[in-house]
């Protein structure tokens, strides 16, 4: 087991990737950190094949020879994006650490490369991170979401019983930042989402709530069901990334579409801009807009505030994006009436959470403010109907639901000056 007081951070790494159609996969190149930048470069044979395609054009054009990253940038996007965000990266410290918590596992000398490496080979999208360049080993354990939600329950109490087990490790090589897991049961590829001790409202079933309404409302979600682990509430959510068979699809986040690398650039993201490069890039350039501001419409109306830019995504197959299913629609807590999303919805730095704000930003969108009604309309009057039967099948109690009904869903904020 490997802690910061024997492991030497490593230098580089051999990038694997399942392409489109293919359920084994190949070596597309290594990543060598240079100084404090990770550079890229393609095998000779990937670039041989008559099917290898680029990990993301704009940033790792198939080419030969080596490639740094974007400017602003330690490590190119679309790598990163296949690493853990903090939870994961939280687990991969402790065990770095021995076990130890708190300052010891802060300093367990973690690298980007270390995260990459160390983390479970069943990551989001379409690649995945080895020592070798000619055999493929995977990072993979198999337990039961008991098991899983223990270990996550165990770190959060600062234990140290089975936090270091392989299967805990590689089982929170998702992104996010709160405890989550992988599950995989032959074909089926899960992501359970836990609840925390930390939580001070029903955080898990409001958002199964919001999963539920926005398939009512029509938006093209990601299937979710909700059960229970250990006596506490699971989101289970079911893997878009994967169609079978052994076949990935590779993922690119908004927030690297953007060329921005960590969550600072969520202050610069824009839904505008967001939309000018899936209207140049993607397969579904007509329809992206209305696909986008069905999206914001929606988190405003349940409160969802945190829709920084890597909670969007987009298929990369080679040469085209394609939206996909959205996800980490979660509600957020608030105190006051006024509230913020966290991307720019006009274009001019707009970001209040109000339908009005949508309705002007409605022609950057290709919308007219008569479609952009009937929208926000349609919305509205969904959530409406569909309000008790989804809080019915999330379970939430009397008390939950006057905690969420016009606090998250459907805030007056969201509607003042709509009428």
């Amino acid at each position: 087991m490997p802690t910061s007081d024997s492991a030497t951070p490593p230098s580089e790494a051999y990038v694997w990737v399942w392409l489109p159609d293919r359920t084994e996969p190949v070596v597309a190149g290594r990543v060598q950190l240079d100084g404090t930048l990770h550079r890229f470069i393609y095998g000779r044979s990937y670039l041989e094949r008559p099917d290898a395609i680029s990990l993301y054009g704009p940033e790792l054009p198939l080419r030969p020879g080596w490639i740094e990253p974007p400017d602003g940038l330690d490590m190119a996007g679309c790598l990163w994006d296949a690493g853990p965000d903090s939870w994961g990266q939280r687990v991969i410290d402790v065990r770095l650490a021995g076990g130890r918590h708190g300052d010891a596992a802060d300093s367990a000398g973690a690298t980007k490369l270390t995260y990459l490496l160390e983390s479970g080979s069943d990551r989001i999208g379409a690649l995945d991170f080895q020592t070798s360049a000619s055999e493929y080993t995977p990072r993979t354990e198999d337990a039961s979401l008991d098991q899983l939600h223990g270990a996550a329950q165990a770190l959060e109490r600062g234990e140290l019983s089975t936090i270091l087990s392989d299967a805990f490790v590689h089982g929170t090589s998702v992104g996010g930042a709160r405890p989550k897991v992988l599950l995989h049961n032959d074909d089926q590829h899960l992501i359970a989402k836990l609840s925390s001790s930390t939580d001070h409202y029903p955080v898990v079933k409001a958002e199964a709530v919001a999963m539920t309404l926005a398939t009512e409302i029509g938006i093209n979600t990601a299937p979710t069901s909700l059960t229970t682990s250990l006596g506490r509430d699971v989101l289970l959510v079911e893997r878009f990334d994967r169609l079978g068979g052994g076949h990935r699809r590779m993922l690119i986040s908004a927030l690297t579409l953007l060329g921005f690398g960590d969550f600072l650039g969520a202050r610069y993201s824009s839904y505008v801009e967001l939309l000018d490069i899936l209207r140049k890039r993607g397969r579904d350039g007509d329809t992206a807009g209305r696909q986008l501001y069905e999206r914001i419409v929606f988190n405003i109306a349940i409160g969802n505030t945190d829709d920084h830019a890597r909670n969007h995504a987009a298929f990369w197959d080679g040469r085209q994006l394609e939206l996909t299913p959205a996800y980490d629609l979660c509600p957020q807590p608030r105190s006051g009436t006024e509230a913020r999303q966290a991307m720019d919805i006009t274009g001019d730095g707009r970001r209040d959470s109000r339908f009005t704000t949508c309705l002007e930003a409605a022609p950057a969108y290709g919308l007219t403010e008569q479609q952009a009604r009937n929208i926000i309309d349609h919305q509205i009057e969904t959530i409406h109907t569909h309000w008790t039967d989804a809080a019915d099948r999330a379970r939430l109690t009397r008390d939950e639901r006057n905690q969420l009904w016009g606090r998250q869903f459907l805030n007056p904020y969201a509607t003042r000056d709509y009428r």
